[in-house]
């Protein structure tokens, strides 16, 4: 028994002393803990949802106090403001009823696409200017040269001679990839108001939108950010601060925003600038067919190019039918042996501007096939595709 409780004694003395002992180092720890400062909410990755970014708790601000909408919001701001460049134009209009010329000025936007200054803008921006004069982030101005355009697609560049520090490229995106709901960012001179932001989301993909004559731009974006007279061509941003298109015309009666604005995608303007820098126009592949009437079943061909890729592969318009009448020669049109276009590399073809559209995705010298109606038969029709050979690039004149 005397035995038994010398072992407990010595036990409660040993649980004691070795309390006794690390308390010490215990509080240390728990001092330090706590002194360590608290992080802030961290960004998914690319590729990583925000659920499952970081499995811990997260705070609804940063310590600076901003959430996160507003956090990335910044981060595109000031990533990409001295990407945009302001412009403004000086021409002359002609006076309705005094006949007089009367200078007139126009305000849009630009975004910087490399270190030798070259600057994407809307070619009904600069269309008709005698003078155009690009303002930089820094609040430099500089003369812009014309370098070339694409009327139909709207799309123009100029060209700066600014020093290579003072430019800073916008980044282009895939807009293939984009989404409805996808939050954009818009960055703009509306009213003369320079580098404003606007932010929304993209309220639908793939419209269509005729901007120039009977030719309708497909693939066109559609947003809800504010877009205002000066906006014109000036970058439309994802979350990443990456170009995914070109803001270009607004839904209004009165010329202002009403939540309903368009952008060309940035995939057009990938496949049409290169061509402007290089040539000053689009070199657009030729097929050789110079009217077309659209009917039920296809695009009945009216005229063709003499000796032109068309006509060379076969296909054939309208019979002239000449007719004797006493000492008169009388000519009458045949259009019932003109071939009718079905079908080109097997899509259904409706109307002009779709035929158009897609040919214009090919390039000199490639072939496509066309179905034809001739005859009641269909027979099918392999046409090369012509264009410009030799094209010279114009002298980069100052507009």
């Amino acid at each position: 028994m005397r035995y038994l409780a010398s072992c407990v004694v010595s036990a409660i003395l040993g649980a004691w002393f070795v309390t006794w002992m690390t308390a010490p180092k215990l509080s240390a720890e728990a001092a330090a803990q706590n002194a360590r400062p608290t992080q802030g909410p961290q960004f998914p990755t690319a590729g990583e949802s925000p659920a499952t970014a970081d499995a811990s708790p997260k705070q609804p601000y940063d310590t600076q106090g901003l959430t996160l909408e507003e956090s990335v919001n910044i981060a595109v701001y000031e990533n990409v403001n001295r990407s945009v460049a302001h412009i403004t134009t000086k021409s002359t209009r002609t006076d309705s009823f005094f006949f007089l010329e009367v200078p007139a000025e126009g305000t849009g936007s630009g975004s910087v696409l490399d270190k030798t200054g070259h600057i994407l803008t809307n070619y009904h921006v600069i269309e008709g200017a005698n003078e155009v004069v690009v303002t930089l982030f820094n609040g430099e101005t500089h003369y812009a040269r014309f370098i070339g355009a694409d009327p139909i697609n709207d799309i123009a560049v100029i060209k700066v001679d600014a020093p290579a520090d003072q430019l800073y490229p916008v980044i282009l995106a895939d807009s293939s990839r984009l989404r409805v709901g996808m939050r954009v960012y818009a960055i703009g001179n509306p009213f003369g108001l320079e580098r404003t932001l606007s932010t929304g989301i993209i309220s639908s993909v793939n419209r269509s939108l005729q901007l120039h004559g009977n030719r309708t731009i497909k693939s066109i974006i559609q947003i809800d950010a504010a877009i205002n007279p000066g906006n014109s061509g000036g970058p439309l941003l994802d979350s990443h601060g990456r170009l995914i298109g070109m803001n270009t015309a607004i839904a209004s009666k009165v010329g202002q925003s009403s939540g309903v604005g368009f952008a060309i995608p940035v995939n057009l303007i990938s496949r049409v600038v290169p061509q402007l820098i290089q040539h000053g126009k689009v070199i657009r592949p030729e097929i050789g067919l110079l009217r077309v009437f659209e009917t039920d079943q296809g695009l009945r061909v009216e005229r063709l190019t003499p000796n032109g890729p068309a006509e060379q592969a076969g296909i054939r318009g309208p019979r002239i039918v000449r007719q004797r009448r006493g000492p008169f020669v009388i000519e009458r049109v045949d259009r019932s042996t003109a071939d009718v276009i079905s079908e080109v590399d097997g899509d259904p073809v409706k109307t002009a501007d779709d035929f158009l559209s897609y040919i214009e995705r090919k390039k000199p010298g490639e072939h496509v096939v066309l179905t034809i109606i001739r005859d009641g038969q269909e027979l099918e029709i392999d046409v090369q595709l012509g264009g410009e050979s030799n094209v010279r690039k114009p002298s980069e004149s100052r507009i």
